[in-house]
């Protein structure tokens, strides 16, 4: 704990001291042992999907507790190898990805068919592998915000994924063809047993103004997740929000003042919540992301997120390139502060 209270520094308090007074924690279903069989016993979900999820929930150094910290390498096609590997050269060698997953104690680690199908034979038993299905390559060019499918979610299951991860650009010009392909994506992948986790990013050059940049706003990322479970996603992954008013702000959608008036607030963990609210109230998980490696500030701000996340009622970070773009003893090390904040008794619900 001393060492969580070192990185948070001045903003201590005001995180870990924090009372959440928009959405009260007596609403949300919380992360624990028991929330597999709270949610997911009495869902239309079979009984390999549910094997699979419990297998993701309990595997690494948070098994048992319902959060999740997944490490997720699929910036080698999402950005360029060379962007994404290039502080670590190690990390072109798909068995090296693996590795660090499993050293770093985390739940799964997230890839692509690559990577994922590469090393099956000899780590698909060891660690629960999610297959990223589908990807923006960012060869074509002028570059354009799309996701297309990589593979089928037969050949994921063929390599032992005990899940299938993909992302839709909501906001996009090719976003409703992303959501009915990925829609019938997870119906297969759930007729197979595999549960589902859905990147719910804002993706639309008209997000960004001139003053601020609502891609990450908590009005927008919350109903990108609202959508994201409509279409019965597992696990939500989504940007941690840094602000809000997007629809107000961009003149479009429609809201309610209680939106942001009641059931949010300026403070990060209030729209964080908000977030968590959009998953069903906390029934369906919410995993936040990393983001990009900064150098030695990275550890800060994985707490911090970590921090926010857990007191917000979410289920975890998937944090990827703060800990695949430096040594691996310092991957694993900031991979394990991750665990720690969830591990942490202490740190609870706002």
């Amino acid at each position: 704990m001393d060492k969580i209270k070192t990185y948070l520094k001045d903003q201590e308090e005001y995180l870990l001291g924090h009372t959440c007074k928009s959405i009260d924690k007596s609403r949300l279903t919380l992360p624990g042992p028991e929330y597999l069989e709270k949610v997911f016993v009495n869902s239309d979900r079979n009984l390999q999907v549910l094997n699979s999820l419990s297998r993701l929930y309990n595997s690494g150094n948070l098994a048992g507790t319902g959060y999740l910290s997944i490490l997720p390498v699929d910036q080698g096609i999402e950005h360029s190898a060379g962007s994404a590997f290039g502080p670590n050269p190690d990390y072109f060698d798909p068995e090296n990805i693996v590795e660090l997953a499993l050293e770093a104690g985390c739940n799964g680690v997230a890839s692509t068919f690559g990577v994922l199908g590469l090393t099956a034979r000899k780590y698909a038993h060891k660690i629960p592998y999610i297959v990223k299905i589908n990807h923006n390559e960012l060869l074509t060019y002028p570059n354009k915000f799309d996701q297309v499918l990589f593979g089928t979610v037969k050949e994921a299951w063929n390599l032992g994924a005990c899940a299938v991860g993909a992302t839709i650009y909501f906001g996009s010009e090719e976003s409703i063809r992303q959501l009915k392909e990925i829609a019938e994506v997870f119906v297969y992948a759930h007729e197979l047993g595999m549960a589902t986790i859905l990147w719910c990013y804002m993706r639309n050059s008209a997000f960004k103004t001139k003053e601020q940049d609502f891609h990450t706003a908590a009005d927008l990322t919350g109903q990108a997740n609202h959508l994201g479970v409509t279409i019965q996603a597992d696990i939500i992954k989504q940007k941690l929000p840094n602000t809000n008013g997007g629809f107000t702000a961009l003149h479009f959608g429609k809201t309610s003042k209680e939106m942001y008036e009641d059931l949010s607030s300026p403070h990060p963990i209030d729209l964080c919540r908000f977030q968590v609210a959009n998953c069903y109230m906390g029934k369906v998980g919410l995993i936040n992301s990393g983001g990009a490696s900064s150098g030695q500030s990275d550890f800060e701000e994985v707490i911090k997120t970590a921090v926010i996340n857990k007191r917000a009622g979410g289920s975890g970070l998937i944090c990827g390139r703060k800990a695949f773009q430096r040594p691996r003893k310092e991957g694993v090390e900031l991979l394990h502060l991750i665990q720690a904040v969830y591990n942490n008794e202490s740190i609870t619900i706002a």
